[in-house]
């Protein structure tokens, strides 16, 4: 089980959103490098990243906080955000991210989604976004009619890294982790997911290390890191204290 703390990117800063909406940004760190850095030295072993403009252009727009990010850290990153291309997957691993994270394509094109797979195995997750229980794509600008387990099940035997599922609706308002969808999720699907949206407490924390959550493969915290509400110290030793505990 793993914690991912988010560095989410909007023009060079490390930033949070309210619902998705890049009016309601709120910005927690002018050098998201050295936010990276902080991360890495409260004992975090992953870095989960956005490129916010980047999602909505359908293009890296970020590019050059990403790379000051690679080089101040060094836990494996997760990246998404405008990543629409076999060219842009192979050059971002090149650079030496750890996965990268498939929104907008995995609907447009899930073939390019499965065929990432294929050349780059262990390197591709998928990220599902969803807005009243619909896929949402664009940077969240556009909804389908895709369901997210209609969505999640066409990348079964794919060779997909893992699922990560935000629920929009709770992103950033320090809800609380829609568990009911996410646990729904890793039911109907052999690939690992991750939870984001929502994480609000130490409590969410621990819910996610409840027996009924092993599926999961960590959750994603970003404004309950931010303000305090989640002590880093006592989030990771309860995850290390759940982690012998299944040994």
């Amino acid at each position: 089980m793993i914690l991912f703390p988010a560095i989410d990117l909007k023009d060079g800063q490390c930033v949070r959103l309210k619902l998705g909406d890049m009016e309601q940004a709120t910005v927690y760190n002018p050098d998201p490098a050295a936010q990276a850095r902080a991360f890495e030295e409260q004992g975090f072993e992953w870095l989960h990243v956005v490129d916010l403009n980047g999602a909505f252009a359908g293009a890296s727009v970020n590019g050059a906080a990403v790379e000051a990010i690679l080089k101040a850290t060094r836990n494996p990153v997760q990246l998404g955000g405008g990543i629409r291309s076999l060219a842009h997957i192979e050059a971002w691993l090149d650079k030496g991210l750890s996965r990268v994270i498939l929104g907008t394509v995995a609907v447009r094109d899930p073939d390019l989604v499965k065929e990432a797979c294929r050349l780059f195995p262990g390197k591709v997750a998928v990220g599902i976004d969803a807005k009243g229980g619909k896929v949402a794509v664009e940077g969240w600008a556009e909804a389908s009619e895709l369901g997210v387990i209609e969505l999640a099940q066409q990348f079964e035997g794919a060779g997909v890294a893992a699922i990560i599922y935000t629920d929009i609706d709770r992103d950033g308002i320090l809800t609380g982790i829609n568990w009911e969808s996410t646990l729904a999720l890793a039911d109907a699907v052999s690939i690992p997911v991750i939870a984001s949206g929502g994480l609000a407490s130490i409590d969410d924390v621990k819910r996610m290390l409840a027996p009924d959550a092993g599926k999961l493969e960590g959750a994603i915290s970003g404004r309950a890191l931010y303000d305090g509400r989640i002590d880093p110290s006592e989030a990771l030793s309860l995850i290390k204290a759940a982690r012998k505990e299944r040994a």
